[in-house]
């Protein structure tokens, strides 16, 4: 389609535009944000409407002449004071004043409403922001129901979940647009947030403080699902990683274990490093790098042999390992479902 049909389009249909936006913050799925939403609108209708009143005024009064302007000597020009424009000044201060009450009160008000959850949530979520990723770690009514995933966080539909935030190095800030406002995670400090999604489905994230050279590259999901779904999910996240079959597979987590075992954590092996993602269940998530890329074979073998080449910046060293060795690695972690 040509580009000037691609605009057409989108002008016809705003309302599929709004929804395939990345990221949307002009709709909103969840009572989290279903009042911002509402006061971004109404306060966007407001300030055009001024402008527009504005404009129309401005250019009447430009265009309006006075007779004695068509005089040709201007020094022949009176001065005289014609009509009361002191009533119109007091009458433009007056319904400034009384829109900017009305839309101070509705703001606060609305802050108001979305500081706190509706109830108790059920469900907290401690979430560590890191040069460049997400870490989010599900704590349980009991120290072995404790999960840890990275960049993808699932939620059960319907239900408010707290959200802890914090840092591990710089300030970061979490915003799940459709579902949340902005949220900074410092070091040293726990910020409590909350979300809630109304509907399933997939509501990106990403990092809105700049965080150093891969920022823009910072994102992450927010999955929710019915509660069934949620909790048939977390099921499977508490099972350690099944021991590989494949003899090529079983050559790979040796080599895995020796070369990646002191960063990354794989549950049920020699793994256990606490400075990188959790990969018990690598294969459960959609993308690598932090939303960079989708999760695929060829993806996966790329980022582990050259992870500068795929984000430049990050802190995942080359593992220099040889054909053979990257090959049996990820076939290894293809296993890790």
């Amino acid at each position: 389609m040509k580009p000037r049909g691609v605009l057409l389009l989108t002008m016809l249909a705003p309302g599929r535009a709004l929804a395939s936006a990345p990221l949307n913050y002009l709709t909103s799925s969840g009572a989290s944000t279903d009042p911002v939403t509402l006061l971004t609108w109404g306060l966007l209708l407001i300030s055009v409407a001024v402008v527009v009143i504005i404009s129309v005024l401005v250019a009447r009064g430009v265009s309006r002449q006075k007779p004695w302007l068509r005089r040709e000597k201007t020094a022949d020009v009176p001065v005289t004071r014609e009509g009361d424009g002191l009533r119109w000044i007091t009458i433009g201060v007056a319904l400034s004043a009384v829109a900017l009450v009305a839309t101070l009160i509705w703001t606060v008000g609305t802050l108001a409403m979305v500081s706190q959850p509706p109830r108790e949530p059920p469900l907290t979520i401690r979430v560590v922001g890191h040069q460049w990723w997400w870490q989010a770690v599900y704590e349980g009514p009991t120290p072995d129901s404790r999960i840890e995933v990275a960049n993808e966080i699932h939620i059960p539909v319907g239900q408010p979940v707290r959200i802890k935030l914090e840092s591990q190095d710089v300030i970061h800030s979490f915003w799940v647009p459709q579902l949340a406002g902005k949220t900074d995670a410092i070091p040293g400090r726990t910020n409590l947030a909350w979300i809630q999604a109304d509907k399933p489905g997939v509501y990106l994230g990403q990092c809105t403080e700049y965080c150093g050279k891969q920022h823009a590259h910072m994102a992450f999901r927010v999955i929710a699902e019915r509660p069934d779904q949620f909790r048939v999910w977390w099921a499977r996240q508490l099972l350690p990683a099944a021991p590989p079959l494949d003899p090529i597979a079983l050559q790979g987590a040796v080599v895995f274990v020796n070369h990646c075992g002191a960063c990354h954590t794989v549950r049920g092996t020699l793994a256990g490093g606490s400075v990188a993602p959790d990969l018990t269940h690598l294969m459960s998530r959609t993308t690598l790098a932090a939303g960079m890329v989708p999760n695929t074979p060829a993806n996966l073998s790329g980022w582990i042999a050259n992870p500068q080449g795929v984000k430049p910046g990050t802190l995942m060293p080359t593992t220099y390992l040889s054909g053979p060795e990257l090959t049996a690695v990820r076939r290894y972690l293809e296993t890790l479902r």
